[in-house]
C-alpha cells in the first residue's frame, strides 16, 4: 500500500474497523473509503456488487461481523451464520471481482476446537468439535477462511486471513444483553459501583483462562500484515498471555473502583475451559503487541466513562 491506495475498511464503525481506520489515518493513508451500514447492507449482494463496481477499492480490510457473547450466541444463532457468511461472502467475492489487490479477512478464536492443545497453533484448525455455544458464528468463520484460502488457488486472489484473540478497547459494546466478557464487567461494576451494590454477581465458575488484546494493537498487526505476508496459512494475533476469568473481574474491580464482592454463578456456563493463541508465527514476522492488558482496561473504561 501506498499513501493515496484505495482502501475500503468494511466495518469501519465497529471497535476493529474504527480501529483500522485510525492506524491508517495516523500511518498517512489518504484514500480511505468507508460506508456505513445505513448506505450499504453488506448482506445484500446487489448493494455489494454496486459498491465495489463504483469504486473498485485496491486493499480491503474485511472488519464487519454480527458478534456478542455466550447470551447472543446462544439466543440468535441462525443470525450469527446467516448474517457472518452473508458479509463475508459477498464481500471477498467482489473484492475478486472487481479487481482488488489484496484483502483482510478477520476470522476468530473461537474456531478451534473446543478442547485444542494450548496454547493453540493455526494448524489446530478443524482437529476436533468447536464450543456448542458459539458454533454457527465459528462455522461462517471458519467458511471465510476457506473461501479466502480456495479463491487464492483458483484464482490468485490475494486473500490472507487472520485469527485475533479476544478483543477490547475504545468503542467496544458494553449492551449487557450482546456484550464479551469484559465490556461487559466494565460495565457491570461501574452500576455496582454507581448504586452501592454489595456484590456482583459473575457467569460461570471463573476458573476458564482467557486470552485479551487491546484492538489498537489488532489494528496495528492487521496493517503491518497487509503489507507483508502473502500467504494462504492463517495467522494468529495474540499476546501470548492469558488471566482466567476470576482474576480478569479483580483486575475490572480494581480499575471501576468497587469494594464490593465478587459472586461466581458456578450454575451458568462456562464457555471453553481455555483458549490461549501460540503466536510464534507473527512474532517471527517481528511484530509484538504494545498495551499491557491494565493500561488497556483502563482507558476502555475511560472511554466508557466519556461515552457511555
Amino acid at each position: 500500500m501506498n499513501p493515496t491506495s484505495k482502501i475500503y475498511i468494511a466495518g469501519h464503525n465497529g471497535l476493529v474497523g474504527s480501529s483500522i481506520h485510525r492506524r491508517l489515518e495516523s500511518g498517512g493513508f489518504t484514500n480511505l473509503i468507508t460506508r456505513s451500514r445505513a448506505e450499504l447492507d453488506l448482506t445484500r449482494q446487489l448493494e455489494v456488487d454496486a459498491f465495489f463496481e463504483a469504486q473498485e477499492p485496491e486493499y480491503v480490510f474485511v472488519a464487519a461481523a454480527r458478534v456478542g457473547g455466550i447470551l447472543a450466541n446462544s439466543t440468535c444463532p441462525a443470525d450469527f451464520i446467516r448474517d457472518n457468511l452473508l458479509i463475508q461472502t459477498l464481500t471477498i467475492d467482489a473484492a475478486h471481482r472487481y479487481g482488488a489487490k489484496k484483502l483482510v479477512f478477520l476470522g476468530s478464536s473461537c474456531i478451534y476446537p473446543k478442547f485444542a492443545p494450548q496454547p493453540i497453533k493455526e494448524e489446530h484448525l478443524l482437529t476436533g468439535e468447536l464450543e456448542p455455544t458459539n458454533e454457527p458464528y465459528a462455522v461462517a468463520k471458519i467458511a471465510g477462511i476457506k473461501m479466502c484460502q480456495s479463491y487464492r488457488r483458483q484464482y490468485g486472489f490475494n486473500a490472507i486471513s487472520l485469527m485475533p484473540t479476544n478483543l477490547y478497547g475504545p468503542r467496544d459494546n458494553f449492551d449487557p444483553e450482546t456484550s464479551h466478557v469484559l465490556p461487559a464487567l466494565i460495565r457491570r461494576f461501574h452500576e455496582a459501583k454507581t448504586t452501592g451494590a454489595d456484590e456482583v454477581v459473575i457467569w460461570g465458575t471463573g476458573k476458564p483462562r482467557r486470552e485479551f488484546l487491546h484492538v489498537d494493537d489488532l489494528a496495528d498487526a492487521a496493517v503491518f500484515l497487509m503489507e507483508s505476508y502473502d500467504s494462504e496459512q492463517i495467522i494468529n494475533v495474540g499476546v501470548g498471555q492469558d488471566v482466567t476469568i476470576a482474576q480478569l473481574a479483580e483486575i475490572v474491580s480494581e480499575i471501576t473502583g468497587y469494594a464490593g464482592r465478587i459472586v461466581h454463578d458456578a450454575s451458568k456456563p462456562d464457555g471453553t475451559p481455555r483458549k490461549l493463541l501460540d503466536v510464534t508465527r507473527l512474532s517471527n514476522l517481528g511484530w509484538r503487541p504494545r498495551v499491557t492488558l491494565r493500561e488497556g482496561i483502563a482507558a476502555t473504561y475511560q472511554w466508557y466513562l466519556d461515552n457511555c
